[in-house]
């Protein structure tokens, strides 16, 4: 089973934190957004690896764009 973790809105990547492969607890920080001068950490639902990340630190997330796959 495996999770899609999706943009809540819209925001810039600022910081890339898990990489392709990574092992990840519920809670743990994937992705940190920034809007409006805001931090918004992107935290994994469930365990699991992450079997994709679909972003770079730099892009742009419009709501609703994948962020990372979370293989359980």
């Amino acid at each position: 089973m495996a999770d899609e973790i999706r943009a809540e809105m819209v925001a810039n990547v600022w910081k890339v934190v898990a990489s392709t492969g990574d092992t990840v607890a519920e809670g743990d920080t994937l992705v940190i957004l920034e809007s409006m001068k805001m931090e918004i950490p992107v935290v994994a639902e469930n365990e699991g690896t992450v079997a994709e990340l679909a972003v770079h630190e730099g892009d742009v997330v419009q709501e609703g764009d994948l962020i990372a796959i979370i293989q359980a």
